[in-house]
């Protein structure tokens, strides 16, 4: 097995930033050719535009499909397979070479050839168990298409063929490997390619404690791979088929590096061209790159999520209204929402990150965008944490 999947993992930066903004331009193209929702892409000459290109959230997704089903009008192609995720949302699944992006992942692992794959992601409607079956056909790997439950038959099967490596959520393995010591039978698994959950160090230990060495992946239905550990385990390698940006939640407007923010996410697959995808996630940059020697940016990983809709006062607050706040007012460089409760009755204040020092002078656009009134806190510039909050709940639930 080779070290890299590709050449496309070693490029310099200067070498990515200008084959994905080449890619970036015909995807473009292929977004504003739909019959549908077409994309105004005037004024972007490559990736250092993108900002200026409107966030595609998943709920403006649902209303698209809704109108012109199944995918909206998204300029669409080589469809072999549709999927369904909550919403409901459908996503198209291909059958070319990797069209999910996932054997990167599964090569990072050291999963290849001779390696058999226990595929325990789910096959009915979402298209979990399909993404990571076309990902190990892409490193040459056999697949058992186990799905999910059945344990005492996982077991059984895991035993009898022979697997070598597992896919599936972090905890499921743990229930098979209980279930194999209850049977009295010892498994040859030794690989984990892990996703859609949260995988927590002493659950990594207690799976290396095993001899199985586990890493996790960020996929999700509608882009494909996101961003993926190597044996390194320091981060998660942005994949070389999307640009990523992070966000201030609620707006698209890039934060500072480091900071945590919204992940969006742009895919370069031909075949589904989804242009500043909102994933919902939080998330943050790294500095350096993986000692792997793969040279792309690191994410830190899932963070939480960006969704910080909050009801205060009986009203939702939406991070979306809290961007409108700053972008009404030229004095407003940054806000946050806090919502606290006091005598037993919602309370609300508002931080504002300004250079003035009249509060209410910022009163009408609170009003104006947040449709209530409350506390307005003036903050000196820099003040507010970069953590990617931009509403923050303080109330105790206990």
């Amino acid at each position: 097995m080779t070290k890299y999947f590709d050449t496309l993992e070693t490029r310099s930066a200067d070498e990515r930033s200008a084959q994905q903004s080449a890619a970036l331009m015909e995807q473009l193209a292929r977004a504003t050719s739909a019959d549908g929702n077409c994309l105004d892409s005037s004024g972007v000459a490559g990736i250092e535009d993108l900002a200026k290109l409107p966030v595609l959230r998943k709920s403006e997704l649902v209303k698209w499909q809704a109108e012109k089903p199944p995918f909206g009008g998204i300029n669409t192609s080589n469809v072999a397979h549709i999927f369904q995720s909550p919403g409901p949302i459908y996503e198209p699944g291909g059958i070319s070479h990797d069209w999910w992006r996932i054997g990167r992942f599964l090569h990072a692992l050291g999963i290849g050839k001779g390696d058999i794959v226990q595929n325990c992601f789910g096959y009915h409607l979402t298209p979990a168990g399909s993404i990571f079956e076309n990902g190990a056909r892409a490193v040459g790997a056999t697949v058992l298409p186990a799905g999910t439950g059945q344990t005492d038959l996982q077991v059984r099967a895991a035993k009898d063929v022979g697997s070598t490596a597992y896919a599936g959520t972090p905890d499921y393995l743990k229930v098979i490997l209980d279930k194999a010591d209850e049977m009295g039978m010892k498994l040859n698994i030794t690989k984990a390619a892990v996703g859609g959950g949260a995988l927590f160090p002493s659950l990594r230990q207690e799976y290396a404690d095993r001899g199985i060495l586990c890493l996790q992946n960020y996929a999700t239905a509608d882009l494909g791979n996101v961003a993926y550990e190597s044996q390194a385990q320091e981060g998660m390698i942005i994949d070389e088929g999307i640009i990523l940006e992070i966000v201030i939640p609620g707006t698209g407007i890039p934060v500072e590096p480091g900071e945590v923010g919204e992940v969006i996410v742009t895919s370069l697959n031909p075949d589904y061209p989804l242009i500043r995808f909102a994933t919902g996630d939080l998330s943050a940059v790294m500095t350096g790159t993986s000692p792997c020697g793969r040279t792309n940016t690191r994410i830190k990983g899932w963070m939480g999520r960006a969704d910080q809709t909050t009801k205060i006062k009986g009203m939702f607050v939406r991070p979306e209204q809290v961007a409108d706040l700053v972008a009404s007012h030229d004095g407003i460089a940054r806000a946050r929402v806090v919502a606290s409760r006091a005598d037993e009755k919602d309370m609300l204040t508002v931080q504002i990150e300004t250079s003035g020092s009249n509060a209410s002078d910022f009163e009408d656009a609170v009003q104006s965008t947040l449709k209530m009134r409350g506390a307005i806190e003036l903050v000196t510039l820099g003040a507010l944490p970069r953590d990617g909050l931009v509403i923050e709940d303080r109330r105790s639930y206990d």
